[in-house]
């Protein structure tokens, strides 16, 4: 018996992995074709190796619209269950190759997922739909994809027919917009597409404040109301002459003079528009935002603090400031668009460079600065309502606070009564006229400082203290 040459290492390699494929050759043929290779056969007609597929990839805070659009177009078809190791890639070509088998069918896997303020829903995490459309087979497998670190929902579409499937996609995308969980509510989008988590999408309850609790100079509000909602209801008008409705609107002043309070009477004023509010690392997602807004309006897209981007950069070449990005999105839409946009600063003179180079994203900024007398007494009695002081007494506070924001006007009325309540009495006009001193006084320094008072706003808006949208200090 002869002795085999010793084997280079890269023989050996060589060698090996012809083995290896062999023997994976020889399992895959000597095994049963699996179930899903039999139920496609018989639904196709033909090998559905060889039927063409195509993918299509969603955020997956819109995988419940997925859900309820495969459940619109095929109302008759009742998804098949898909059971495999956790980790597995999840497709087509997996499916019905399944070299490993691994794949098996089962019982239908649900997620809960939030579809508005307080409710959440049912849906199917990985299905397979078998239906018809428009008289022809096709199969769709819905899953959850997980291969970029964070959730997406995947639909991988296939069909025997090119112009069936070139038709079943959009159809698929327009019943995701018209029956979506988002159209209608108000959501902000938390986090960063490039973060592991991924986006997230959390739903408020719409604030309804009334116009007369927004208090600002004279005419200012009615500004912004008809910039911002009544282009809405002029629509019709404005197409048939041939004007546009995308429209955007900067609201800037110091922190705590009635920006965010002033956006909340807004995202109150109609329940039928989308309302989708970006703020932080969020606002580097502002294209996905705008296409969504695209797809549901009537829609309210408001990017909170623009300032804070100014200076950021995005992810593609050259690094622009995403400053930039976000202006550059507001003028690729479409100028038919029922969107508006609503941009909120602290520190104007930060954007007027972005704004210069970008000219015609903005169409009206307003300047919301502090309230002068007459202001602030409408502050003083708005925060004093079913309370006993005197119209003497709040002009007197009013008279004493030059300067001051509505935060402090309200944290001085919840001093009195916190005072009063603490020797076991009803607030009076004195307790009014103590708090105002306490928040004034040098003792109180700093709450001052947190409360945005004029001789205190650092000017480069380095004191940021602006009220959170959905809570906190009423501006």
């Amino acid at each position: 018996m002869s002795v085999p040459e010793k084997l280079t290492t890269e023989q050996f390699a060589t060698a090996f992995t012809d083995f290896i494929t062999q023997m994976a050759g020889a399992a895959q043929q000597a095994a049963a074709p699996g179930a899903y290779v039999e139920l496609l056969t018989d639904h196709f007609g033909v090998d559905p190796l060889s039927v063409d597929t195509v993918s299509q990839m969603f955020p997956w805070w819109r995988h419940a619209d997925v859900d309820t659009a495969l459940a619109t177009v095929f109302p008759e078809t009742t998804p098949k269950g898909l059971r495999y190791p956790q980790g597995s890639e999840v497709s087509f070509s997996e499916l019905l190759t399944d070299r490993y088998q691994q794949f098996e069918q089962g019982a239908l896997a649900y997620e809960t997922m939030p579809v508005g303020f307080e409710r959440r829903r049912r849906v199917i995490t990985n299905g397979l739909w078998v239906a018809q459309f428009k008289g022809q087979p096709v199969a769709v497998l819905q899953t959850k994809n997980q291969s970029f670190g964070h959730a997406q929902s995947q639909l991988e579409i296939m069909c025997a027919e090119e112009t069936i499937g070139d038709e079943l996609s959009p159809e698929l995308r327009r019943c995701m917009d018209l029956h979506s969980t988002l159209r209608g509510e108000y959501v902000t989008l938390a986090g960063s597409a490039f973060q592991d988590e991924g986006l997230s999408v959390q739903f408020h309850d719409r604030p309804r404040i009334r116009e007369a609790d927004v208090i600002l100079p004279s005419g200012s509000l009615d500004r912004i109301r008809r910039h911002v909602l009544g282009l809405s209801e002029m629509k019709a008008q404005l197409r048939e002459a041939g004007q546009h409705l995308k429209r955007g609107i900067l609201l800037y002043g110091p922190p705590g003079t009635g920006k965010t309070h002033t956006v909340r009477h807004l995202i109150g004023g109609d329940s039928s528009t989308t309302v989708i509010v970006l703020t932080g690392p969020a606002l580097g997602n502002i294209a996905m935002a705008a296409e969504t807004a695209r797809a549901l309006q009537p829609a309210l897209v408001v990017l909170e603090d623009c300032d804070l981007v100014a200076e950021d950069r995005d992810f593609g070449d050259g690094g622009r400031p995403l400053l930039f990005e976000i202006l550059d999105t507001l003028d690729g839409l479409s100028e038919d668009a029922d969107v508006a946009f609503v941009l909120t600063t602290n520190r104007a003179a930060v954007l007027e460079p972005a704004l210069a180079q970008r000219p015609g994203r903005v169409d009206l900024a307003v300047e919301i600065p502090l309230p002068d007398h007459e202001g602030r007494l409408k502050l003083f009695t708005l925060y004093s309502q079913e309370l006993s002081f005197s119209p003497q007494g709040l002009r007197d506070a009013a008279d004493s606070t030059e300067g001051i924001t509505a935060s402090f006007a309200k944290e001085a009325i919840r001093r009195a009564v916190v005072n009063a309540a603490a020797e076991q009495r009803s607030a009076g006009d004195e307790d009014l006229r103590g708090a105002v001193a306490e928040l004034l006084s040098d003792q109180d320094l700093l709450t001052t400082k947190l409360l945005a008072s004029a001789q205190d706003w650092d000017t480069d808006g380095s004191e940021d203290f602006d009220e959170d949208l959905h809570g906190g200090l009423d501006e």
